[in-house]
């Protein structure tokens, strides 16, 4: 059991802007600002380490068979919550503030944002009034849901495909 004297995470490494840092409970990794941010400014520019025509866990969907494993490193650390504060441009290649964050925050990010059909789905547990339940994708949402975020280019261009395709049918 954790207490207040007890610390629930350890840190791992720090990059300036950001802390990464492991719940001593379950070993889940995890990314911290160490300082403020406010909405819309860019907390750090990224780049592709690697591409990869077949999505993991530790990619970033930006085109069809297109999965970039994120540079700086340490931004894949950046866990899923369906009230993200932060969000990752893939068009500018930038990671901007979607909220305003305080030093210790934890950085979140929407999967959905980037992800078409993620090769991975999972149950959430976010604890928001906002979670979707079962994290696929984009393509899996609901229109409503999907005007309630701010996705990629790349996704927004496949939303308006699907709708497209629905008209037709």
């Amino acid at each position: 059991m954790e207490t207040l004297t007890t610390p629930a995470y350890r840190s791992i490494s720090n990059h300036v802007i950001a802390e990464r840092r492991q719940k001593i409970s379950n070993n889940q990794n995890a990314l911290f600002a160490l300082r403020s941010f406010q909405p819309g400014e860019v907390i750090a520019d990224f780049s592709a380490g690697t591409i990869s025509a077949e999505p993991t866990y530790l990619t970033v969907q930006v085109g069809i068979g297109k999965h970039i494993t994120l540079q700086p490193e340490f931004l894949q650390y950046i866990n899923h919550s369906c009230d993200p504060n932060v969000f990752f441009n893939t068009t500018t290649m930038q990671l901007v503030a979607l909220k305003e964050l305080h030093p210790e925050d934890e950085l979140t990010f929407f999967y959905p944002s980037t992800e078409w059909r993620m090769t991975q789905s999972f149950d959430c547990y976010c604890g928001s009034p906002r979670c979707i339940g079962k994290v696929r994708g984009a393509a899996y949402l609901s229109p409503e849901l999907q005007s309630q975020y701010r996705v990629t280019d790349f996704i927004q261009q496949q939303l308006v495909k699907k709708a497209a395709r629905k008209k037709v049918a």
